[in-house]
């Protein structure tokens, strides 16, 4: 196969390329910046939808990141019978739908827009296609959720515990690699939208406890009651939609992913390598 993928240096790209190794495709993966050679990997420039060079015969696509401009390029290629279309996007399609932040609505919409744009393409030229709406994402230190949270608590060694009832349920990004390699072999999965969390449910104040329980440092507990909490709401306005959100359930049904794939995320243990960039495995 010849695979092409977007978005390979990301953190689900991370583990993913040394997944598509080891099954010995060749991978083109597609940057706007220069990379080093990797065994295996062919690194070429390019920019979605219209600086793209010329790939022959790809026998699948995959893109973790936003979903019009690869519908776009989609819609350019020459016909590649047998051509299968994966693709990230984001449960934030779901929880942000109904947010009373005008900028977390729009996030959602465009986020819908791009599925939307992505299956009508496939469906056009007859491509099996696949997205995964992951919930939030850790284990390669490249999120901006969890990790830059850990790696400010490891710098100033205090660490705020944000009170929150709503469940959570984080998944690793090679459990998303994992659901990609599967989607290339399952057939069952083509034509759907899948969500995707990890395999553990926890209370937002319990997921906070358990990334300062990994840190490789000592930190000073600042438990942040939910009244100050509220006050933050009125007082920052960039931080309305996420402290809302605390007493919402961000969660994902992964019945689908189990049943046509056969992935089981893991449940959510951190440790300090979670929270750190490394170099591509």
């Amino acid at each position: 196969m010849t695979v092409v993928v977007f978005g390979a240096s990301s953190q689900i790209g991370h583990f993913l390329l040394p997944r598509l190794r080891a099954r010995g495709e060749n991978v083109v993966a597609i940057s706007r910046q220069a990379h080093v050679a990797e065994s295996g990997v062919t690194w070429v420039k390019g920019r979605l939808p219209d600086a793209m060079p010329v790939i022959q015969n790809p026998s699948a696509v995959i893109s973790f990141g936003p979903l019009l401009p690869v519908s776009q390029w989609l819609s350019t290629l020459d016909p590649a019978p047998g051509l299968r279309v994966i693709a990230t996007s984001s449960m934030s399609a779901e929880s942000k739908q109904a947010s009373d932040v005008p900028a977390e609505r729009a996030i959602s919409q465009m986020l819908r827009d791009g599925e939307a744009a992505l299956a009508a393409e496939c469906e056009r030229h007859g491509y099996p296609w696949t997205v995964f709406r992951p919930t939030l994402i850790y284990g390669a230190g490249l999120d901006k959720s969890l990790s830059p949270i850990a790696r400010r608590a490891i710098r100033q060694r205090v660490f705020p515990l944000l009170a929150g009832r709503g469940l959570r349920q984080p998944v690793h990004a090679d459990d998303i690699a994992q659901a990609v390699m599967a989607a290339l072999d399952q057939p069952a999965a083509a034509g759907r939208v899948l969500p995707l969390g990890g395999g553990e449910r926890l209370p937002a104040a319990e997921m906070f406890a358990r990334v300062r329980a990994s840190l490789p440092v000592a930190t000073l507990p600042v438990p942040l009651p939910a009244w100050l909490l509220r006050l933050g709401r009125h007082a920052v306005p960039r931080l309305r939609g996420p402290l809302t959100r605390l007493d919402a359930d961000l969660i994902a049904d992964n019945s689908g992913v189990q049943r046509l794939l056969g992935v089981s995320p893991r449940p959510f243990h951190p440790d300090a390598t979670c929270w750190t960039p490394s170099a591509p495995l």
